[in-house]
């Protein structure tokens, strides 16, 4: 544990745009000294940045002075290009009424009962990677597992023929890693190849699919495309733009689930052997892997008026970073919350964010974590890392790149 002295220099010395390795491998210690010394912490570039549970949940309901627009915040960032018409056209990064129409439609295809359909086939997917994992006795945890689950889903969501799904992965990991604090000029460019190139195949889906139309009730794109009966329809690029948000939110975040879930348990025995023997903890224990190593770590909001947090006056026009790691970390919410206790009750954490932006797929994404990982975890009770897990690299959406795991 780093002395108090220790702790407000980390507090006083962080900054997004200049990040270590040490802090990529491990944010939780800075994320203590914030919240300890800094809670409210005013960025280098006038921005701030909330590692308080109680700030991160109070700016999330209220939508109407943290707006999530972000055309002026991501002008400068992107220019006119397409990921600029991306990110500012897509369901997170709007507010009403854009994000209420484009909301409504894709939650009408996400009900409990479509949810519930969707099982049956996502155990035999999950069965058939273990299967595979099991005659090789080795497998990468992320390409080989986590990444493939979401991607079959979502796919299968948006009906995108399975000879044509191999690019959607990199297609994503391009266009989020765009949105961390800092880019290359080489990341940039590929996020800006991947939206184009998604964009150009996605308009010979949508025109084949406005041939023939799918089932609205299970069909998202077909859902998209006809929009609400007797109500208004999205608009070219809104339709284009959001059936690329649908993948990426539904992508990374979970492939990120499943392998922080998966590396936590086996660095923590006791929960793992608790699961193994009580598989009905498979609930809350994905719930504690949410809260734990959050997937989604950062969220943004712009201020509309001067407004306080945490009794800090901020300016009308400031950019706010919400930490949801650091919240899900945060001892006034949770008893020792860095420990991982797969019982955690109530766990009442962050990671779906919180109201109007909460997250519209969350409940297909617990299914998703509950069958991979109870499903792992039972099949391969002895399974163990072999080798460093390698890091995604990135402070937004933190996760692995690769994970090599002996599963005999």
């Amino acid at each position: 544990m780093p002395s108090d002295t220790d702790e407000r220099a980390l507090a006083r010395d962080f900054d997004l745009r200049h990040l270590t390795p040490a802090f990529h491998a491990d944010p939780y210690p800075v994320y203590r000294a914030l919240r300890t010394h800094e809670p409210v912490r005013r960025m280098p570039d006038g921005s701030l940045f909330l590692t308080r549970y109680r700030d991160v949940q109070a700016v999330y309901r209220d939508p109407k002075t943290f707006s999530s627009d972000k055309t002026v915040e991501f002008r400068p960032k992107y220019g006119e290009s397409p990921l600029y018409e991306h990110h500012t056209t897509s369901l997170v990064f709007n507010d009403p009424p854009l994000h209420t129409r484009v909301r409504k439609l894709i939650a009408g295809a996400l009900t409990a009962r479509a949810i519930a359909a969707m099982e049956p086939g996502l155990i035999r997917l999950v069965d058939s990677l273990l299967d595979a994992a099991a005659e090789r006795g080795e497998i990468d945890l992320i390409g080989e597992f986590a990444s493939a689950i979401p991607v079959e889903v979502i796919g299968n969501l948006l009906d995108v023929p399975h000879d044509e799904r191999a690019p959607l992965r990199a297609w994503s990991l391009a266009i989020l890693g765009a949105l961390e604090p800092v880019l290359t000029e080489a990341q940039l460019e590929r996020g800006n190849r991947a939206v184009t190139a998604f964009v150009s195949y996605l308009k010979g889906l949508v025109a084949a699919r406005r041939r023939t139309p799918g089932d609205p009730q299970h069909d998202v794109l077909t859902r998209l495309i006809e929009g609400e009966r007797g109500g208004e329809r999205l608009s070219e690029v809104e339709l284009l733009q959001n059936c690329i948000f649908i993948l990426n939110a539904g992508h990374e975040t979970t492939t990120n689930l499943i392998g922080n879930g998966i590396v936590t348990l086996s660095e923590w025995p006791d929960a793992r052997a608790a699961l193994q023997r009580e598989p009905d903890l498979i609930a809350s224990a994905v719930e504690e892997c949410l809260r734990f190593e959050s997937s989604n770590q950062l969220g943004n909001r712009m201020t509309t008026a001067d407004t306080d947090i945490g009794g800090i006056a901020v300016a009308k026009g400031t950019p706010v970073t919400l930490c949801i790691g650091a919240a899900n970390r945060d001892p006034e919410q949770f008893a020792e919350p860095d420990r991982f206790d797969i019982r955690r009750e109530p766990n009442r954490h962050l990671a779906f964010g919180f109201g109007i932006h909460q997250c519209a797929g969350l409940s297909l994404a617990r299914l998703e974590a509950r069958i991979a990982i109870g499903r792992f975890v039972q099949r391969f009770p002895a399974y163990r890392l072999s080798g460093e897990p390698v890091r995604g690299g990135r402070v937004r959406f933190r996760g692995y790149a690769a994970v090599s795991c002996q599963v005999r």
